[in-house]
């Protein structure tokens, strides 16, 4: 006899494929919130891209009026790409400074996009073979958009595109700009070299979050305008970084100062600590003899 026949197994209907297995679920593109935050980043970035990269122009246009050829200003922004440091060599350049100050200058302005690196290398963890590219857009742009993220994937999606699309922008709009500058005619009476430290003003702003911060930043001007009338154009620029270790030094002394000890005796009450408990065991063990040393009322020992 056979067993029940919910023992048994199921037979296979001639003519009929046996059923497949469910394939396993794909993985899909973002969507919900991940998406719309995903479109948040790219728009915040394209718009610091497009911004910033359009002032590309005054470069190009300030460095023609600077003496700086079309190869020479077009090599600038492909290689170099750091706004500040490009308008400060073209500047002193153009105001009569010797070459090595000038380069001095821009160098110095430049170191502090290696602190940038130091900072968003664990923030993007990129595969090595892409970090020499992602190198070049190491910048104050990138820099700010990827430390505005909440996470790693919008820091990368914030960093690239802001990077790539400044990038592009900034050396057409320096390639339209020197070759536009004879059109122009004279270029100081536009302005346009103001057009750099203004952008670099208005990102840096929003930075100085702490006191220190702003006096370093406020040390800084004042040394750049009292040596602008004394010293060779490009050397204010060396003399503004002595700022930082001034305001540090200022900062260290404040802290080591002598500071007036509390009360008489010299010993601090712990917070919420009730003084009996503090009391060394000698005297605890004198206080409670002198409590047993008093006989109770209408009673004797």
């Amino acid at each position: 006899m056979t067993g029940p026949a919910e023992d048994a197994p199921a037979e296979r209907i001639p003519g009929r494929p046996e059923p497949s297995p469910a394939p396993a679920p794909e993985s899909s593109p973002p969507s919900g919130p991940v998406a719309r935050d995903d479109r948040a980043v790219v728009r915040d970035a394209l718009g610091v891209g497009v911004a910033v990269g359009l002032s590309g122009f005054a470069f190009g246009v300030t460095s023609a009026g600077a003496g700086l050829s079309l190869l020479q200003t077009c090599a600038l922004s492909l290689f170099v790409f750091t706004g500040a440091s490009q308008f400060a060599l073209v500047g002193a350049l153009a105001a009569g400074g010797n070459p090595l100050t000038a380069a001095a200058g821009a160098f110095f302005l430049g170191v502090r996009n290696v602190f940038y690196g130091l900072r968003l290398s664990p923030l993007l963890r990129l595969p090595r073979a892409v970090r020499p590219f992602a190198a070049q857009v190491v910048i104050d742009e990138t820099s700010l958009v990827a430390f505005a993220q909440p996470d790693r994937r919008g820091a990368r999606i914030g960093f690239t595109v802001t990077g790539l699309s400044l990038y592009a922008l900034w050396n057409l709009s320096t390639l339209a700009g020197a070759a536009g500058a004879a059109a122009l005619g004279d270029t100081d009476a536009w302005g346009l070299d103001a057009a750099g430290p203004a952008v670099f003003l208005a990102l840096l702003a929003p930075m100085l979050t702490s006191a220190v911060e702003r006096a370093t930043a406020g040390l800084a001007v004042l040394l750049v305008l009292g040596c602008t009338p004394l010293l060779p154009a490009g050397v204010p620029v060396l003399a503004a970084g002595l700022a930082a270790p001034l305001v540090l030094a200022l900062k260290g002394r404040a802290f080591r100062a002598p500071r007036t000890p509390e009360g008489h005796g010299g010993d601090r009450e712990a917070p919420g600590e009730p003084r009996d408990a503090r009391s060394a065991p000698g005297d605890a063990r004198k206080s409670g003899e002198s409590v047993r040393d008093v006989p109770e009322e209408g009673g004797s020992r």
